[in-house]
C-alpha cells in the first residue's frame, strides 16, 4: 500500500471512530455495556487509532516541504502556539463540558470560558494549524489536517448535541460564549490558564526534536 495511502486511511480511522462513537453509536454502546465499559471502550479505540496514525506518519521519514516560513512566520506561529497552550490548559478549569461538573445552567463564563466555549479543542486546532505552517510537508497536511477536521466539526457536532440535551439552557450558555476565540471581544483567560499554558509551551517546545518556539532564537 502507498504510505501517503495508508497514512490518510489511518487518519480517518482515528477521526471517523470518534465521530462514531461520540454521536450514533454512543448511547446505544452506553445502554448496552454500562457508562465505564464504553469509556474504557473508547479510550482503547482512540489510543490505537491514534497510534496507527503517529505510525504511518513517522514510517515515511523525512519529505521536503511544499513552503518555507521567514522569522515572521515562526513569530506567528510561536505566539499562536501559546494560546493554544494558554487555552487547552484554561479547559480544565471551570469548563461545564467536563465528566462531574455542573452543566452552564446560570453560570457566567469566565477564564477561557469567556474566550471560547471549546478553549481544549481550539487548542488542538491551534496547534494543528501552527504545525502545517511551520512543517509544510505532505504528510503533516493529511495528519495535522485530520486533527485540525476532528477539533473544529467535533465542536460543532458537540453544540447540536448540547443544545438537543439542553435547550433553552444551551441558548442562553451560548449567548454569553464564542464558538471562535475572541469573537466577544479581547477576553482576561485568568491567571492559573496563563501560567499553566505558559510553562506547558515552553516544555513541550523544549522536549521537541526540533528548535522550535523560543528555542528556534535561543539554541
Amino acid at each position: 500500500m502507498n504510505p501517503m495511502t495508508a497514512l490518510a486511511l489511518a487518519a480517518a480511522s482515528f477521526v471517523g471512530s470518534h465521530f462514531l462513537l461520540s454521536h450514533p453509536l454512543r448511547r446505544p454502546l452506553v445502554n448496552r455495556m454500562g457508562e465505564g465499559p464504553f469509556r474504557g471502550l473508547y479510550t482503547i479505540v482512540s489510543f490505537i487509532t491514534f497510534g496507527l496514525t503517529i505510525w504511518a506518519y513517522h514510517s515515511m521519514g523525512r519529505q521536503q516541504p511544499l513552503w518555507t516560513l521567514g522569522e515572521v512566520g515562526w513569530i506567528v506561529g510561536t505566539l499562536l502556539m501559546w494560546l493554544g497552550a494558554i487555552l487547552f490548559a484554561g479547559s480544565f478549569v471551570g469548563n461545564p463540558a467536563l465528566p462531574g461538573t455542573r452543566g452552564p445552567k446560570g453560570r457566567t463564563p469566565g477564564g477561557v470560558m469567556a474566550i471560547t466555549r471549546h478553549p481544549m479543542m481550539w487548542g488542538f486546532a491551534i496547534w494543528a494549524i501552527v504545525h502545517t505552517m511551520m512543517v509544510a510537508t505532505p504528510k503533516a497536511l493529511i495528519f495535522d489536517g485530520a486533527i485540525l477536521f476532528l477539533a473544529l466539526v467535533g465542536s460543532m457536532m458537540q453544540d447540536r448535541k448540547k443544545q438537543a440535551l439542553l435547550g433553552e439552557d444551551w441558548h442562553d450558555w451560548t449567548a454569553k460564549t464564542a464558538f471562535f476565540p475572541f469573537a466577544r471581544g479581547l477576553r482576561n483567560p485568568g491567571f492559573v490558564a496563563f501560567v499553566v499554558g505558559t510553562a506547558l509551551l515552553l516544555a513541550a517546545t523544549w522536549l521537541h526534536p526540533y528548535p522550535v518556539g523560543i528555542w528556534h532564537w535561543l539554541s
